[in-house]
């Protein structure tokens, strides 16, 4: 059986909108075109 008193004591709030958009552009993770264009400027010797 749930018990929700337990379950409310774990509960954590999604972010809202601002904060999830705030969390995503400041995360500085490369896709994949920015690690092709970077392999691509190393291999042109481009800095």
């Amino acid at each position: 059986m749930i018990d929700f008193d337990e379950e409310l004591k774990r509960f954590q709030p999604s972010l809202e909108v601002d904060q999830t958009e705030e969390a995503i552009y400041s995360n500085d993770l490369k896709d994949i075109t920015d690690v092709v264009l970077q392999m691509t400027k190393d291999l042109r010797g481009i800095k």
